[in-house]
């Protein structure tokens, strides 16, 4: 199979801790794509796309427009998106995507987990040069030879599609995923999709054994156990 399904599929949060994690970053993306363009969501396709999934997630109606309120200048805070880049156990790398009014604050807790198993984060691009920058969806279909050619059509060019057991994988570019969208709606009305996420996908994977696996395991853990950070890309094959 190719990169495509490799996708991490993000789980319904199962703890009152995971569902509070989970709505706070849904309203801090929801934050910054309201404030990338005009705040509402009938104006802001990419306000519109970010809102639809997190009600797929079942994120309250109130957290969505306080989110929205706040970027049109009710309350005080200013998210910004950061990313930083580490080296763990062995030879895996990790990028970390972080949502934070406060940078120091987020740095200082990002760098105490990778201190913890006595590794250290990296320079820019010291290990995104590693990864691909993909837009990736699924969905359940049988028109695949449609849905290719409409693409294609459109000057979209997938850098991969895929096709198994029902399920139609496609990785674009992100410039590319709202009119992917766009295209794969036009053919298939009120599509459900099984996986919509932009993220940084590893060219290669490695496989950890022993105390690299345990240690890369727990600095994933300190990791995600940190408010700010939304998303952890690395290169493990788990």
């Amino acid at each position: 199979m190719g990169r495509a399904y490799e996708v991490r599929k993000a789980s319904i949060a199962k703890t009152g801790a995971a569902k509070a994690k989970l709505y706070s970053n849904f309203a801090k993306e929801i934050y910054l794509a309201a404030k990338k363009g005009v705040p509402e969501i009938d104006s802001n396709i990419a306000l519109k796309r970010m809102v639809e999934k997190a009600k797929k997630q079942q994120v309250p109606s109130d957290i969505i427009n306080r989110a929205i309120d706040k970027a049109k200048g009710v309350g005080g805070e200013d998210y910004k998106e950061v990313i930083y880049e580490g080296f763990g156990p062995g030879a895996s790398t990790l990028i970390i995507k972080t949502l934070t009014d406060n940078v120091n604050r987020t740095v200082g807790f990002v760098r105490a987990a990778f201190n913890k198993v006595h590794k250290s984060l990296g320079v820019t691009n010291s290990v995104a040069f590693n990864y691909d920058h993909l837009a990736v969806i699924a969905f359940k279909s049988d028109k695949e030879e449609d849905v290719l050619m409409a693409l294609l059509d459109k000057g979209i060019e997938p850098v991969e599609f895929e096709s198994e057991d029902g399920i139609i994988t496609i990785s674009v570019n992100p410039n590319d995923a709202s009119n992917l969208k766009d295209t794969i709606e036009g053919i298939i009305p009120n599509v459900d999709y099984e996986i919509d996420e932009i993220g940084m996908y590893p060219k290669d994977k490695v496989t950890l054994e022993g105390e690299d696996l345990e240690l890369f395991n727990r600095l994933y853990g300190l990791l995600d156990e940190i408010e700010d950070v939304s998303e952890i890309y690395h290169n493990v094959n788990l």
